[in-house]
Parts: C-alpha cells; sequence; structure tokens
C-alpha cells in the first residue's frame, strides 16, 4: 500500500503518528470501566424553548 518512501515526508510521519495515537486510544479505551454519563443520572428541570 505505501513504501518506505511515503513514511519518511511530512505527510508519512503525521500519518504513522495519526495511527499511533489511535491504536494508543483504542488499547487504553478498552481497559477503562465506562460509567453513565452524569447529565444522563443526574435530576434536571425540562425546559421547552417557544
Amino acid at each position: 500500500m505505501y513504501n518506505r518512501e511515503f513514511f519518511q515526508t511530512k505527510l508519512g510521519q503525521a500519518a504513522l503518528a495519526s495511527i499511533t495515537a489511535m491504536t494508543a486510544f483504542v488499547a487504553l479505551s478498552t481497559q477503562v470501566q465506562i460509567t453513565p454519563a452524569y447529565a444522563a443520572t443526574a435530576a434536571y428541570q425540562q425546559v421547552e424553548i417557544a
């Protein structure tokens, strides 16, 4: 798909950084226990906008 010459360019390095960041995010997010959002569990007053 891409050769080594592409990854030596600035665009290629940015692509590698993006891939690394996405991989790290997925790896870390799968380890986090997801809790419901505060807004979803908090009682609030609903206001109708006319």
